[in-house]
């Protein structure tokens, strides 16, 4: 056998047990995000989850280029280039296109990748989906309300729930928890 083949041999069976491996993966990840004990808004409002009947084009009126682009074209923003990466405090983030909480501050860990992560999502506030953009599958998460793409969620984060969801800065806004949050939009 020639080293070439081989090669391709150990690349082919690579990238079946990584399939393999995703196929596990279930379509909505069951996290205990909703399980915080201290105080958070989110849980003591009740947000209509239902995705409005929109376009991608309908929510560029309400985000710039480059976050249309990440949140309905599923672009990726460069790494170490996001403002979030460095916000710390109370707070929530939510959807820069439709508003929608999907996490609390509270879950924000530094990753080291580059990008805003977090340990869990806000309970039923994100869906997911297989992404096989890159050869290897990934899972790509998104709101569940406007559809936008915010990133992808990986097994290798810290505990309570080993999972890493890495997300696009523009695809978020932050709100600090002495505000108030603002209204859903579409």
């Amino acid at each position: 056998m020639k080293r070439r083949d081989m090669m391709l041999a150990t690349a082919g069976v690579g990238l079946a047990l990584a399939a393999g491996a995703v196929t596990l993966w279930p379509r909505r990840h069951a996290v205990a995000a909703a399980d915080f004990t201290e105080h958070h808004p989110v849980r003591e409002r009740s947000w209509d989850l239902s995705p409005p009947e929109r376009s991608p084009e309908y929510w560029r009126q309400f985000v710039g280029d480059d976050a249309w682009d990440i949140l309905f074209r599923e672009q990726t923003e460069p790494r170490w280039s996001s403002e979030l990466n460095g916000v710390d405090g109370d707070g929530t983030f939510i959807c820069a296109a439709c508003h929608l909480p999907l996490f609390s501050a509270a879950t924000k860990y530094d990753s080291g990748t580059g990008w805003p992560s977090f340990w869990a999502p806000y309970a039923d506030h994100i869906d997911t989906k297989r992404d096989l953009k890159l050869a290897v599958p990934r899972t790509e998460y998104h709101c569940i309300r406007c559809k936008g793409h915010q990133g992808h969620v990986f097994g290798d984060g810290p505990e309570p729930t080993g999972q890493r969801w890495c997300n696009n800065g523009l695809a978020l806004a932050f709100v600090p928890a002495q505000q108030s949050l603002p209204p859903l939009r579409g």
